[in-house]
């Protein structure tokens, strides 16, 4: 686990990194990238959208293009004042202080999860995929942008030392365990690193598409 895979030190980075975010960021996560993973979704503009590790809102800015409801949620009481320096405490957007993985909402509350340069903090992806899943309606979807991983071998010795970094066959894994089906990845970035970040988009299986599952699992469990 790398070492800002800790909520503590996490909230701590994010202290310092809060006050140069928005001039750093472009450099990695930028206008284009955002536009293209919009594209990525089935939206429509009346979609409840959630906005996880949404930081100082770049993320909410764009869906706020699309849709009219945008709730952002942060782990970081710093980059949370950045996000209401721009839309106001009482504004358009709700922002909640909160962990993305002891979500503060009812089940099926949105119609897509939303999540750009998260991932590579939580500790344990998979049950936060989870807890994503839970909260989205049946049939919405998901999306989380993360970091690619490395292709030299010195600089993913350094990406295991710091953080979560993962390739497609990971993201196919970690999404599968968690219950999602339409699993789909595109790498995209600045044009200086094309491929610095993977983006994926799943859907959660409605209740038809989950009935037949189980009942699948059932019959291949009692045939053995």
């Amino acid at each position: 686990m790398g070492v800002l895979e800790d909520k503590a030190r996490a909230r701590l980075f994010y202290k310092y990194l809060s006050k140069v975010y928005d001039t750093i960021n472009p450099f990695i996560w930028n206008e284009e990238m955002r536009t293209e993973a919009i594209g990525m979704l089935d939206i429509e503009r009346d979609d409840r959208v959630l906005d996880v590790g949404c930081g100082t809102g770049f993320a909410t800015e764009g869906l706020l293009e699309v849709v009219d409801e945008v709730v952002g949620l942060d782990q970081s009481p710093h980059q949370l004042e950045k996000a209401y320096a721009k839309f106001g405490k009482h504004g358009d957007v709700r922002f909640h202080l909160g962990d993305a993985e002891r979500l503060p909402f009812e089940d099926d509350a949105f119609d897509v999860v939303w999540s750009s340069g998260s991932i590579e903090y939580w500790p344990n992806p998979v049950e936060t995929l989870r807890e994503f899943r839970r909260v989205c309606k049946p049939g919405g979807q998901v999306l989380v942008v993360g970091p690619n991983y490395p292709k030299s071998s010195l600089f993913q010795k350094l990406a295991d030392a710091i953080m979560l970094f993962y390739d497609e066959d990971e993201a196919d894994r970690m999404f599968h365990d968690a219950g999602f089906e339409d699993v789909t990845h595109r790498l995209m970035g600045p044009s200086y690193d094309p491929d610095i970040a993977i983006t994926t988009v799943a859907r959660v299986p409605d209740d038809e598409d989950a009935d037949a599952s189980a009942t699948a699992t059932s019959e291949v469990e009692a045939d053995a």
